[in-house]
């Protein structure tokens, strides 16, 4: 089996059991706000398995990054591509949006957004980081 599969599944693994945790939460706090609405335990049990699969596409899909033979580009692509399809269907299915094309709309200008700005943000942290240590390993060859 490839080693970025296994990776994707072993990430995937380890974190997807927070995504029922926080669906948890989220319903809790929308108890203590007096918003919560009753649920059917078929609501609630399908809430946690969409939880979790969306948990398991997010973590596995930080995999896709470190593969070398991708270009960041490639690799945000598709990672956004995926992580998009996944929150979209389980909001979707949820009911927690509704099928509207305009709040879809809304909903994909900000999750484009949003994606973006944590992409920008971690690619110039590292690229940051890089220069700072790459300037530290220069100055230590030099002596």
């Amino acid at each position: 089996m490839n080693i970025y599969v296994k990776q994707f599944l072993l990430r995937g693994l380890v974190f997807s059991g927070l995504g029922p945790i926080v669906c948890g939460i989220v319903f809790w706090c929308l108890d203590l706000a007096n918003v919560a609405e009753n649920i059917t335990g078929g609501q609630m049990l399908l809430a946690i398995i969409t939880t979790y699969v969306i948990a398991f596409i997010h973590a596995g899909s930080s995999i896709y990054p470190t593969i070398e033979k991708w270009s960041k580009f490639k690799a945000m692509a598709i990672q956004g591509i995926s992580l998009y399809s996944v929150y979209t269907i389980g909001y979707l299915i949820n009911n927690w949006i509704p099928f509207d094309w305009k709040i879809i709309a809304i909903y994909t200008g900000i999750f484009i957004l949003g994606f973006l700005l944590i992409w920008a943000i971690a690619y110039f942290t590292t690229r940051v980081t890089g220069n700072s240590l790459n300037k530290r390993l220069g100055e230590l060859n030099k002596e």
